[in-house]
């Protein structure tokens, strides 16, 4: 168990590297350098569960060790919610342990279901062994990221932002590029398992011929893709600015210190801002309209509604009242629009953003504020302006990259550019930041869009249409980041299929191969 459980960590730790170790280029790169994803220790830390499954004695013992890698796995990815939930919930530390335990514990009993059915239809044919366990683990991952408003953060596939298996997320997305992960993953234990039981009945050719056709894929995959990326939008550009305030979370919304903060400090920078868009994070705003001095915000709109102005906003700020409740929005101010463009965000966050039921205890005993949102529609209008089509989501809605596929039901009208406003000051310095930046960054590759982010805390950044940070602050620092962000128009494959049909045609396609080993296990044994 304690193997797995290293093994488990690692599947964490490949995501995002949390040791600042090999900082610099080249093969450097492999070793990890702070925050950067690791896809070969994603692959062989899943390849060690694989080997452990099958030399399981039962299938009960099976589900025991894929419950114990995923619990380890999800623990050490999210263990920073401890942070939200002691440091700045006030929740007792013993109790933000237990409780961050419990959650890893419970979704890891997604990953001992897969792993007991893998166990009892493993002795098929290693090649359909394989995929079997591919689509069991991939099941479990879906399972995990639509259950219960979905928690897919730390999904396998976002280890491979970069590396061989980057050519993917644009035709598979990120669960597709887990599938193929996991896939490799078993086929590596089910070889060193074969060559210890089976030393002289190795055959190589059948393999080196596998690695051949897999080769010639990857290639013509990644031509394909380096193809595509040559069709720019045929415009000249955006000069962009993205705030980051570092409000300290425990001052953020305390009216006596880091909201007269907050509102001093991004007036200031949206008044004197240059450039042709200006981004502020989710909430930089912290207060409702209603609740702000006079006056304040027909201050900070001016230079960006003015007629024949030259300058557009995207700001995080709050709606709403008691009455017809509150909304998580990010408000657009565009030369010469009386009325102001609005996103709502959709994908809330529990506990955080709204309050499951029978658990407004919880809330309670953490102080969140403002913890009930109302939802804002799926597939939201892009704010156009100077030429680009721009889509905001909210901070873990880029979690949901089946969801933002709302957006690209026809070429002319998908974005162009994808921004994200957030604020993960919940959770410290922590690598939380790090993955975030991640899951950013995959959502890149799937559509091939740049990414903007202007976050409170960070990272503050801009991510190219090929997922690699062009320009970047540092976290907790209070700056500005001036750069320049060139959108791109068209659709990849994976756009076109999950706006039409979801994650449908993957979770069928899993089902299926689950199904033929059972079959085949069945006519095995009989």
């Amino acid at each position: 168990m304690l193997l797995l459980a290293v093994a488990g960590a690692s599947q964490a730790f490949s995501l995002a590297w949390p040791w600042a170790r090999g900082q610099g280029d080249g093969w450097l790169t492999m070793v990890g350098g702070y925050g950067r994803p690791l896809w070969w220790l994603q692959i062989l830390s899943l390849a060690v569960l694989v080997h452990a499954l099958l030399l399981a004695p039962t299938a009960g013992r099976a589900a025991l060790r894929g419950w114990a890698f995923a619990t380890a796995w999800l623990a050490a990815t999210f263990w920073w919610l401890f942070i939200s939930m002691h440091t700045y919930g006030g929740l007792a530390a013993p109790l933000a342990v237990a409780a961050v335990l419990a959650l890893a514990a419970f979704l890891g009993g997604y990953y001992a279901i897969v792993s007991w059915f893998f166990k009892r239809i493993s002795h098929v044919p290693s090649a359909l062994a394989a995929m079997v366990f591919a689509a069991l683990w991939t099941l479990a991952e879906l399972a995990r990221g639509w259950l219960w408003t979905g928690f897919p953060w730390g999904a396998g596939g976002y280890a491979h932002v970069e590396g061989p298996l980057s050519v993917l997320p644009r035709w598979i997305g990120v669960y597709g590029t887990g599938f193929v992960a996991a896939w490799i993953a078993a086929w590596l234990a089910l070889l060193v398992g074969r060559a210890r039981v089976q030393p002289g009945k190795l055959h190589l050719k059948p393999v080196l011929a596998s690695l051949a056709a897999l080769v010639l894929v990857w290639g013509g995959l990644w031509w394909a893709r380096s193809e595509s990326l040559q069709a720019p939008a045929g415009q000249p550009g955006l000069s962009v600015e993205l705030l980051q305030g570092n409000i300290p979370q425990d001052e953020k919304f305390e009216l006596g210190s880091g909201v007269i903060v907050a509102l001093r400090w991004y007036a200031q920078q949206l008044h004197d801002s240059k450039a042709q868009l200006v981004v502020a994070p989710e909430t930089a705003i912290p207060l409702l309209p209603q609740q702000l001095p006079a006056d304040y915000l027909d201050f900070v709109r001016q230079p960006f509604v003015k007629s024949g102005g030259s300058q557009a906003a995207l700001i995080g700020i709050p709606l709403g009242n008691l009455e017809a409740g509150y909304t998580n929005t990010v408000e657009g101010w565009v030369p010469g629009q009386t009325q102001p463009y609005q996103y709502d965000k959709h994908h809330l966050v529990p506990f955080g953003e709204f309050i499951p039921p029978m658990f407004r205890w919880f809330t309670d005993l953490m102080n969140i504020p403002l913890g009930g949102f109302n939802r804002g529609a799926l597939g939201q209008a892009s704010m156009s302006w100077a030429g680009e089509r721009l889509s905001p989501n909210i901070c873990y809605e880029d979690l949901f990259g089946e969801e933002l596929a709302a957006h690209f039901g026809s070429a002319s009208t998908a974005p162009t550019v994808l921004v994200n406003l957030s604020n993960i000051g919940w959770f410290g310095d922590s690598v939380a930041i790090d993955q975030h930046l991640n899951i950013s960054r995959m959502r890149a590759l799937e559509f091939e869009r740049p990414m903007l982010r202007a976050t409170n805390t960070g990272a503050t950044v801009v991510i190219d249409h090929e997922a690699r940070v062009v320009s970047a602050l540092a976290p907790f620092e209070r700056a500005v980041l001036s750069a320049r962000v060139q959108g791109r128009e068209g659709m990849t494959p994976y756009a076109r299929w999950v706006h039409a049909l979801g994650l449908v045609p993957l979770t069928l396609l899993c089902l299926l191969i689950c199904g033929v080993a059972w079959l085949g296990a069945r006519r095995m044994r009989g």
